[in-house]
């Protein structure tokens, strides 16, 4: 009988050891996840603070790219984005209307235009940033949509076709711009109205040359995200 309440006591006793070392033990862990989770949050206000400089960079690049535009092309007649830098001119410069072939006076217009264009976006450092350059073709609601999408692509095709082309003086840029060149045509969904608030036919009818600099949606959804 005493060996037996000598057993019993011996397993409490067991017990009162093993529970204060279980506890110990979740203690440890506990405070191993916290130091984890404060090691993580320091690296990622390391990754914001990198993000932010990467945007700020990538932002500021957009602006001095404007700026220089504006003094390479202000006072032309073309027309510059202040918010994009896109560089929009009215067809009518190169095609005659409801037409996709370029006009003699249209050639001479992009002798003298895609050199000085590319000449500011392609020096001081930007060719770094941009990962496309865009000939965007747009046309006015005469028509259907499909009619206009086919015309609007044709004249953006008909602009690239040429700058391609062995007959484009400037053959040296021609590799150049093959590695970052793309052609769209937009119909009429983006058509432009004028200071009344009416709809233009005229400024409707247009092509633009565009740039989009590298990962630039990703930067600017990533601008939002953090309230910059």
């Amino acid at each position: 009988m005493i060996n037996k309440y000598k057993r019993l006591f011996r397993g409490e006793q067991d017990e009162g050891h093993f529970w204060p070392s279980f506890t110990d033990l979740l203690t440890a862990v506990l405070l191993c996840f916290v130091l984890i989770f404060i090691i993580m949050m320091v690296i990622k206000s390391f990754q914001i603070e990198e993000m932010k400089r990467t945007i700020d960079q990538i932002m500021g690049v957009r602006v001095n790219l404007i700026e220089d535009l504006n003094e390479e092309f202000g006072g032309s007649g073309i027309e510059i984005d202040e918010k994009t830098g896109a560089m929009i001119f009215n067809t009518d410069i190169l095609f005659e209307f409801d037409a996709a072939e370029l006009k003699p006076e249209g050639f001479t217009f992009l002798d003298e235009f895609v050199p000085a264009y590319l000449d500011v976006l392609l020096a001081s450092g930007y060719d770094d940033y941009i990962s496309e350059i865009i000939i965007e073709g747009h046309a006015d609601r005469v028509g259907g949509y499909l009619y206009n999408l086919e015309l609007s692509q044709a004249r953006a095709y008909s602009v690239a076709e040429y700058i391609l082309s062995e007959d484009f003086p400037y053959q040296n840029i021609q590799e150049h711009l093959k590695e970052k060149l793309t052609v769209n045509g937009r119909s009429y969904t983006d058509g432009r109205y004028d200071e009344n608030g009416e709809y233009s036919y005229d400024d409707s009818r247009r092509v633009e040359f565009k740039f989009r600099l590298k990962d630039e949606e990703i930067l600017e959804a990533t601008r939002e995200l953090l309230g910059r």
